[in-house]
């Protein structure tokens, strides 16, 4: 077993006078090694490499020493920090959460006004008066008191919109309740009212709105009674609502030369209030006095009378007094959704000027 055999300190007195004090070490340390057949290993300092080791040693203790101190306080400066990372990354996301969840009621908001403004053709179609719905005016709301914090502003607008639903939704069932109590009430009166497009979605392009335009004709602006709705020759055209046909074919020149313009044309009495106009067709699948159902086969699109390219003329004309005067078709085609239908609501509240459009034929209104 090796031993450590204690060191000397200083010189001797026979050293002193034997030799000079730069000759002697300072301070000796042997290493006695267990096998005794190893050297032992001697250590020499001399007193500045003593001082040395001994300031060496004194601030390693220092810096240990100071380390222990302040550990606690390191480690609780890096606990704090990673916190910190941890509830930021939390807060990211739940931030990404929340926006997530505002655009997904900004949609379903969109949604409920899209409904809103279908429900509203529903009544204009039935004609009836919102003025005297119990649906209008809708319910107020309150939104919630929110708490400062850092999403208050996203928190009030996400309850502002969650409130703002609520109200749709609870004017959106009271529409549906009056509408199906409507119906229930007057099924002729349903099964008689245009509700559906002449040509189906897919097939056609509108060339031309209901209203004022310049004429492909004259150049002039002129009063269009109906829509122009494109499509390829011998495309399906099918009857919205179910009627009696009021005249199949060609009007005579001689009678008039403004529904000679149309074409080959298709009439249409439902019921009291509505008469609905097919211009420019190819073949007519009708005749004079024949019923049809909604859906049936009336007529192919066409390019005949005045027409710059093969399209279906759709007009729909409504009872008002003692006259039948056109109103936006897009109205009664619900079955199919327009980019613009709040301003379409918003003009088709106004009747045209009875001189703004050619009245119907006697023969059209049989």
């Amino acid at each position: 077993m090796p031993r450590l055999f204690p060191f000397r300190w200083g010189r001797s007195e026979d050293q002193s006078r034997s030799s000079s004090s730069s000759s002697r070490p300072f301070l000796e340390i042997q290493y006695h090694p267990g096998d005794i057949r190893k050297n032992v290993r001697y250590i020499f300092l001399s007193r500045r490499r003593y001082v040395q080791w001994m300031v060496g040693i004194l601030v390693w203790a220092l810096l240990i020493f100071n380390g222990m101190r302040l550990f606690p306080e390191v480690f609780r400066d890096y606990a704090a920090k990673l916190e910190y990372r941890t509830e930021a990354a939390e807060k990211e996301r739940l931030g990404e959460s929340l926006s997530q969840r505002l655009e997904r009621l900004k949609a379903l908001e969109r949604s409920t006004d899209e409904v809103r403004v279908e429900m509203s053709k529903i009544y204009m179609a039935y004609g009836f008066s919102e003025d005297e719905s119990r649906g209008k005016g809708g319910y107020p709301y309150e939104p919630e008191k929110v708490p400062s914090s850092s999403f208050a502003s996203e928190i009030r607008t996400g309850n502002g919109l969650r409130a703002r639903i609520a109200e749709q939704f609870a004017v959106l069932e009271t529409f549906l309740d009056e509408v199906h109590d409507f119906e229930q009430a007057h099924q002729d009166q349903v099964l008689t009212t245009p509700s559906i497009t002449p040509v189906r979605s897919e097939e056609f392009v509108m060339t031309s709105p209901f209203g004022n335009r310049t004429s492909p004709f004259t150049k002039q602006l002129d009063f269009h009674a109906g829509i122009d709705l494109a499509a390829p020759i011998g495309t399906p055209i099918y009857a919205p609502a179910d009627g009696v046909v009021a005249f199949a074919g060609r009007y005579p020149l001689k009678q008039s030369v403004g529904w000679w313009r149309y074409g080959n044309l298709v009439a249409i009495r439902h019921g009291e209030r509505f008469i609905t106009l097919y211009g420019h067709c190819d073949e007519v699948k009708v005749r004079g006095g024949q019923k049809v159902k909604q859906g049936e086969l009336i007529a192919t699109v066409g390019d005949t009378g005045w027409s710059t390219n093969p399209h279906l003329h759709y007009e729909v004309r409504r009872q008002l007094d003692d006259s039948f005067a056109p109103v936006d078709p897009r109205i009664y085609m619900l079955d199919h959704t327009w980019t613009d239908q709040e301003q379409i609501l918003i003009r088709a509240r106004r009747a045209p000027d009875s001189s703004e459009f050619e009245p119907l034929p006697r023969v059209l209104r049989r």
